[in-house]
């Protein structure tokens, strides 16, 4: 469901494109705006906020809010009109991602509109049906249960026909030809993590990986493509798959069993390595001391762990900036359309606690 601070912000900059406001050039107190949207005061001062990186608007100290000089004539601008679409939101790494994209189309002139499908493939088609009937000026777009065959490439293709600007971010279907991406790269990540727990002296590696996203079959075909080549794989190794609807399941107590003669773990993301740390711990077994665990995207988990955990990091890049120029290229200089490229965001790993060298095992005497 969207966040009802993005629902407002969208009516409120309708609104002010309408002239609503333009007399007095003052918006409703915040107490009035509470009061029409049945929100709390925090919902509207986050609306309040994007309408003011956009330049609509700044709150003057003690006397309210007004439209600015950019704002007053805002009917008059050409405003680009951009649907992002995300699996998520407000959870896990994805607000940082839509942060960075909206930063990018405020300072060009653009309307930002945010749906989330929950990574359900319903939900995404809905979504798209109703751009179509809008006519936006750009999308971008995570695909959902991108391992998967997609049963709404058609929506993605008939707004390619139309000339509608698209630029996948994160994942993308499988079945549309030559589409604009801005992905991870996961293959080399997660060979990058293979490389690293072998190079330590790990044997005995376990994975969990995520299996309705395409992210994780990459992840997994960089680890499994890493121990292959360095002659481990004389046995598959324990992989733990799990989807969308089994997220909870991540991790139990009979995986923990199953792993409890490796020594090392790669975890699809922070979210399933820092609840696999808890299990860990409740079982009595020390991280880094007795299995290392090492995953992908150096979240905020991978600091609240009780155990920092060693990740996978972008640095300074940001797949939602990366993918927000892209499509503003796309959509100002559609004659440039040949220049715009997919690109792979590549990894950086941050060692942090979760990981060490294994314990020698005591001779036999």
């Amino acid at each position: 469901m969207t966040p009802k601070h993005i629902l407002i912000s969208n009516q409120l900059r309708s609104e002010i494109r309408a002239g609503l406001y333009n007399e007095t050039r003052a918006l409703p107190t915040e107490q009035k705006l509470t009061q029409r949207f049945n929100v709390s005061r925090q919902t509207i001062r986050l609306a309040l906020s994007i309408l003011a990186n956009e330049n609509l608007i700044v709150k003057r100290q003690g006397s309210g809010t007004y439209l600015t000089d950019y704002g007053m004539n805002a009917s008059f601008h050409r405003m680009h009109s951009i649907a992002v679409v995300t699996t998520y939101i407000s959870d896990y790494i994805f607000p940082r991602i839509l942060r960075a994209a909206q930063d990018v189309f405020s300072r060009s002139n653009c309307t930002m509109a945010l749906y989330d499908t929950r990574n359900q493939v319903v939900r995404e088609r809905q979504i798209l049906q109703n751009l179509l009937a809008q006519q936006v000026d750009g999308i971008l777009v995570e695909g959902t249960k991108t391992a998967l065959p997609s049963p709404n490439a058609d929506l993605y293709q008939r707004f390619l026909e139309s000339g509608t600007p698209i630029v996948f971010f994160n994942a993308c279907p499988r079945d549309l030809p030559n589409p604009i991406t801005v992905l991870d790269d996961n293959f080399a990540g997660g060979y990058q993590l293979g490389k690293y727990l072998l190079g330590l002296g790990h044997k005995k590696i376990a994975a969990f990986f995520k299996d309705d996203d395409m992210q994780g079959l990459e992840r997994y075909y960089g680890l499994i493509s890493a121990l292959r080549d360095e002659n481990m794989l004389d046995q598959d190794p324990p992989v733990f798959w799990y989807s969308t609807e089994t997220i909870g399941l991540i991790v139990s107590p009979e995986a923990i069993r199953r792993i409890q003669d490796c020594t090392a773990v790669v975890c699809y993301n922070d979210m399933a390595a820092f609840t696999l740390i808890e299990l860990l711990t409740k079982a009595g077994r020390r991280v880094p001391e007795d299995v290392s665990v090492v995953s992908f995207d150096n979240s905020q988990y991978s600091e609240l762990s009780t155990v920092k955990i060693t990740s996978l990091s972008h640095e300074e890049k940001n797949t939602g900036s990366i993918a927000a120029e892209k499509l503003l290229m796309l959509i100002e200089q559609p004659e440039q359309r040949e220049l715009v490229t997919s690109e792979r965001v590549p990894w950086t790993l941050k060692i942090k606690g979760s990981s060490r060298a294994p314990k020698l095992s005591a001779p036999t005497p």
